[in-house]
């Protein structure tokens, strides 16, 4: 809908004038005037969102609107920048410009003014070309959301294609080198079928390593290899300057030390990426395959001149899959059993149209709602081409609340094919502004429930549950994607910066079309060296599936400090970040996620009056970072995320106001001391790293965690020094963490006996011992305790008995046993617990009997066990 990006624009610049008008001297009447004017085409606005319009008049306001909230924007950012530099320098109230602002700001309401005048007009004089809106209603405070199912468990028609490219790939020719291409054109399922067999347990047993390798069109032979080679090494620091034939010897080397391998090539568009490939298996004499995935019926035949061609589904398989997506577990309404059949069967067989579809029938029982969506499909889809189903995500996209609409296309900012964490498209919606505040939620709870509500209506896919069941990662089916990068481009919410045919940067000084600008990591270096001036930038964005930094000139990197001035999101993990001067006066900054050869977080990330989410990566040879800037006068700060321990700085004072840290990932024991965790007293999520030896006795650091009121998910990972000295959980730590949800320890060396403390979390739902967590032979867990625990997660252990029932884990939903390979018997006890639906077991072979045990007392259990049994 048209007016889905300049709602949300319009809502930010009054958050922005409302929070900031305290702050701007010297303007004060003329900014509370356009603070007014705002505020009125806000509420007007706010009433047109219920419904939508095709009106081409409507097309061009809106474009009006955008252009004169980002001019409003760019006045509002600078004079804001201008009176935070004259403050430091003690000039308070003195503006060089004063006078030239104070007529922009004038004008600036009048253009409001006149766009609010004629947008009511508009919508008077057209009152039938607006139609109501879907709106998506938040759950009741404190019901408890479900995970959405995993797309794995809900293949449909794919089992007999599976067993038929597995058995090709296991019993094809014993010695030579097989290519097994699955062709098929968009939406028909490769990559879906292909993650099947992936993770289908024989493969597992039949090959020595599996290495998977998105492709796509805009690929790199090394940055292939890379991803290959990182299935065989933990890290390939040492490899990333070599050439692609040094890294092609280095693979071939491996593979020629170990058994068979199979390598999953997906989304391959030319016939380099096989030849390429075909050269790491040198010296082949073990049957090695690759599995590659193709819409290229002519590359197919090249690789194997008998390819996989993926079928279409037949009426039966559509109407399931549509039954399963739009009604879960349950079945299909009888009065609506014949409407779904014809929807599925014109839908051409094609699995993405079909789930698409059933998107937006989920939630929609009414019988007219299923008649015009039949009729719109039929009208949409012909000829099984791209355009009709680009046709069907249209039809769903319509149907989103519009607060969803924006937050769907954002996904497009993520390169083709990119595995989407969470965590961190939440904190990008939040930072961008496109979650509105709500007294009851979180922000972070309102886009979890929004990202939730895409992945229910097979918008986005769900790649990977945390422990919870709720989203961990998270991508867009490539013509997803591709929809998402138009239909943002047309509403101006980012631009995509690639080379054009003749080799070129495209322009990015289109104020109103470029203010988020996604970048590839292969032509930073060449953006840079132009020296790009641009202050309308808001967000600048290169992500990359790999590890490997780019190391570009210190000079080239200032360019980017220098380019964005009033930059609000920047996240440029890929490149070797640096600190410079220009970049302490980024004082806009909402989100920064960098990385770099870091010792320390400077001072000036103290001025960073709006940082919300701050993520550092340092490659440091330091053991910790010290945090030298003072966060705790960072009142939006929420989120703190380091990958080595950081030493936080004490607070100036332990008044004023409290500081909305959720989450801080990951400090060092010393840093939590009484005062700093008073500070932080709002805390979720606390992540503590480093020798716990003195940090767990009765005086030590553990006692202040009472302090964490909010606190949910701990996680204390032990740097042994000593491996015989004994650590023991204090007494009191129940009543230290009583409110925690979810608890990992890592390499913690507690005794057996001190998991009982642990028994009377009465909060705990999640439980993870990782690395001899615990040490000993044996475990009986006292009668009564983990009331509350779904998850059990034991990995790396010595245990070898272990008695359990019902009574010790009345609620256990799904135990985790890896390398336990002591562990003669799970607890048979176990099965008589009601909810208990899943068990996996990794390389702990004495278990796996009593397992086998326990699903044949239980109908509908789930037991993985790897390696599968021969």
């Amino acid at each position: 809908m048209a007016d889905t990006v300049v709602n949300f624009l319009v809502e930010n610049l009054l958050q922005l004038l409302s929070e900031n008008v305290a702050l701007i001297k010297g303007a004060d009447d003329e900014f509370n005037n356009l603070l007014e004017e705002v505020q009125r085409l806000k509420a007007f606005l706010d009433d047109a969102s219920k419904y939508h319009s095709d009106s081409k008049q409507w097309d061009q306001l809106v474009k009006d609107i955008q252009k004169t909230v980002h001019k409003a924007e760019d006045v509002i950012d600078k004079f804001l920048v201008q009176s935070k530099q004259h403050r430091e320098k003690g000039k308070v109230g003195r503006f060089f410009d004063k006078v030239n602002h104070i007529g922009i700001v004038r004008d600036l309401a009048t253009e409001i003014k006149g766009i609010h005048d004629k947008v009511k007009k508009l919508r008077e004089n057209n009152q039938q070309a607006f139609q109501p809106r879907p709106v998506l209603e938040l759950p009741k405070k404190g019901v408890q959301e479900q995970g959405p199912s995993l797309e794995n468990d809900e293949v449909v028609g794919f089992d007999d294609e599976a067993s038929k490219v597995i058995k090709r790939l296991v019993e094809g020719p014993a010695e030579s080198l097989d290519i097994i291409p699955v062709v098929g054109m968009p939406g028909l399922g490769k990559t879906t079928l292909a993650r099947k067999i992936y993770n289908d347990p024989k493969l597992s047993y039949e090959f020595f390593s599996i290495p998977w390798v998105y492709v796509g069109q805009e690929y790199k032979i090394k940055d292939i290899y890379l991803r290959i080679l990182k299935c065989f090494k933990k890290s390939i620091e040492d490899h990333l300057n070599d050439d692609v034939d040094t890294l092609a010897k280095v693979i071939s080397d491996f593979i020629n030390k170990g058994g068979r391998c199979l390598i999953v090539l997906d989304d391959v568009w030319e016939p380099n990426v096989i030849d390429h490939v075909k050269k790491v298996f040198a010296e082949n004499k073990k049957g090695h395959r690759i599995m590659m995935t193709t819409r290229d019926r002519y590359l197919a035949t090249y690789a194997n001149t008998e390819p996989h061609d993926l079928k279409f589904l037949n009426g039966k398989e559509s109407f399931e899959l549509l039954e399963k997506r739009v009604f879960g577990k349950g079945s299909c309404p009888d009065e609506l059993v014949e409407l779904g059949k014809k929807i599925a069967g014109n839908c051409g067989g094609v699995p993405l149209a079909v789930v698409v579809i059933a998107g937006a029938l989920r939630g929609r029982p009414n019988t007219n709602d299923w008649i015009r969506v039949q009729k719109n499909v039929a009208e949409h889809f012909y000829k099984n081409t791209q355009a009709g189903c680009l046709k069907f995500v249209e039809m769903s996209y319509n149907r989103l609340p519009q607060e969803v609409q924006t937050c769907f296309l954002y996904c497009g900012v993520f390169p083709r094919g990119f595995d989407i964490p969470s965590w961190k498209l939440i904190r990008l919606w939040i930072a961008e502004g496109l979650i509105k505040p709500q007294q009851t939620y979180t922000p972070e709870e309102i886009a979890e429930f929004y990202l939730n509500d895409l992945v229910n209506r097979n918008l986005v896919i769900l790649m990977r549950k945390k422990s919870d069941g709720q989203i961990k990662i998270c991508r867009l089916h490539d013509m997803l994607h591709e929809f998402c990068r138009t239909e943002a481009s047309n509403k101006w919410l980012f631009q995509q910066m690639h080379l054009t045919s003749d080799q070129a940067i495209p322009s990015i000084q289109d104020k109103d079309t470029c203010r988020r600008l996604c970048i590839q990591p292969s032509i930073m270096n060449q953006f840079l060296l132009d020296k790009p001036i641009a202050e309308h930038v808001r967000s600048f964005y290169c992500f990359s599936s790999e590890q490997k930094q780019i190391d570009l000139p210190p000079n080239d990197i200032k360019h980017i400090h220098k380019a964005f001035t009033l930059i609000r999101v920047l996240d440029v993990e890929p490149v070797k970040f640096l600190f410079s001067k220009d970049f302490n006066q980024l004082y806009h900054l909402r989100y920064v996620a960098i990385s770099g050869e870091f010792k320390s977080l400077p001072p000036s990330f103290g001025k960073f009056w709006n940082l919300q989410t701050l993520v550092i990566n340092t490659s440091t040879s330091e053991s910790t970072l010290e945090v030298k800037a003072d966060i705790w006068n960072l009142l939006q700060l929420r989120h703190f995320h380091t990958n080595i321990p950081a030493k936080l700085p004490a607070p100036a004072t332990t008044t004023g106001k409290t500081s909305c840290l959720q989450t801080l990932s990951m400090v060092a024991p010393e840093s939590c001391k009484k005062d700093v965790l008073a500070k932080a007293c709002l805390l979720k999520k606390l992540s503590i790293r480093g020798q716990m030896a003195s940090f767990l006795e009765p005086k030590g650091g553990i006692s202040n965690l009472e302090e964490l009121k909010c606190l949910e998910h701990l996680k204390l990972l032990n740097d042994v020094l000593d491996i015989n000295k004994a650590i023991h959980l204090p007494p009191a730590f129940f009543r230290l963490v009583r409110t925690v949800k979810k608890l990992t320890l890592v390499n913690t060396r507690f005794s057996w006996s001190d998991a009982n403390k642990l028994a009377q979390l009465e909060h705990l739902e999640v439980l993870k011992l990782k690395e001899n967590a615990f040490i000993g032979d044996s475990w009986k867990p006292e009668i009564g305790g983990f009331s509350a625990l779904q998850v059990l997660w034991i990995e790396r252990s010595d245990l070898e008995s272990w008695k359990a029932s019902s009574l010790n884990f009345p609620i256990l939903r799904h135990l985790v046993l890896i390398s336990c390979d002591k562990l003669k018997a799970v607890p048979l006890g176990l099965a008589d617990i009601h909810n208990f639906q899943e068990m996996r077991l990794d390389n702990s072979k004495e278990a796996v009997k009593s397992a086998k045990e326990i699903e044949s007392k239980k109908p509908k259990f789930k037991l993985t066990i790897f390696p599968p049994e021969g």
